[in-house]
């Protein structure tokens, strides 16, 4: 299996931050949304972020279908993208694989 390098390091870099903001963290993930939600500009970005999570879902569905894979291999990186949003995308990427250099490149006339 070929892995993408560059969204692996993005990904290992975002888990890291996150995983240490929220070892410091005085109050859950649950109850932090709920903050989050409980004023109108801070509730914008967070929809906005979660408008953007679903339209990645809805590509990582289409890729992954003509990629040949099914539900059971998707539901995982939805379920990451539902909890930590850009998570899911990019382990996505990392496990998608580079694609080969013949249909990557444009080709010349």
């Amino acid at each position: 299996m070929k892995i993408s390098t560059f969204p692996l390091i993005v990904l290992c870099l975002f888990m890291g931050f996150t995983f240490w903001v929220m070892a410091g963290a005085e109050q859950s993930l649950l109850a932090f949304g709920v903050q989050l939600m409980s004023s109108p500009d801070t509730a914008q970005v967070v929809i906005d972020l979660y408008i953007l999570a679903a339209l990645s879902c809805v590509w990582m569905y289409q890729d992954g279908k003509s990629r040949g894979k099914g539900w059971g291999y998707l539901v995982p990186f939805f379920t990451l993208t539902a909890i930590f949003v850009s998570a899911g995308p990019l382990l996505y990427l990392v496990l998608r694989g580079q694609r080969r250099e013949s249909a990557a490149a444009p080709s010349k006339v």
